[in-house]
């Protein structure tokens, strides 16, 4: 068996309204279309995945996200372009996302350049580029 990619994921959130509207932005501009707009629910399909994001249960409301817990620890969204990544930066740092990283150059793969980001909740996101195929099929 082989998998082919991953179907969905879903972030919960403190701040429904908050979150929404930076994810409205955020995910159109990464070429993800909105599929479901509901109370307390929103979801964008592309790139051969999805991203959702739900209203946290009210007995963890004013929490946020942990790096470093049992979990989630970062997400990375994969660009087609090195500029695009550089877009992106500009992009998120008007939404109001905390750069934990400039567009930088790393160690984890020939030509590996990515910016680092947190959502409003402080949901650590990335967005890289690698040249080629890397260890990914196209």
């Amino acid at each position: 068996m082989e998998i082919n990619g991953v179907a969905h994921f879903f972030l919960t959130v403190d701040d429904f309204a908050r979150a929404r509207a930076f994810y409205a932005e955020l995910l159109p501009f990464l070429g993800l279309t909105p599929v479901l707009d509901g109370d307390g629910f929103y979801y964008c399909v592309g790139g051969r995945t999805a991203v959702g994001i739900r209203q946290a249960e009210p007995e963890y409301a004013g929490d946020r996200f942990v790096q470093g817990r049992v979990g989630l620890h970062h997400i990375c969204f994969r660009a087609r372009e090195r500029e695009d990544v550089d877009r992106c930066h500009e992009f998120v740092s008007r939404l109001g996302a905390t750069i934990v990283h400039p567009p930088e150059e790393g160690a984890w793969a020939p030509g590996y350049y990515s910016v680092l980001f947190e959502d409003l909740d402080g949901i650590r996101l990335e967005m890289n580029y690698v040249p080629g195929k890397g260890l990914l099929e196209a």
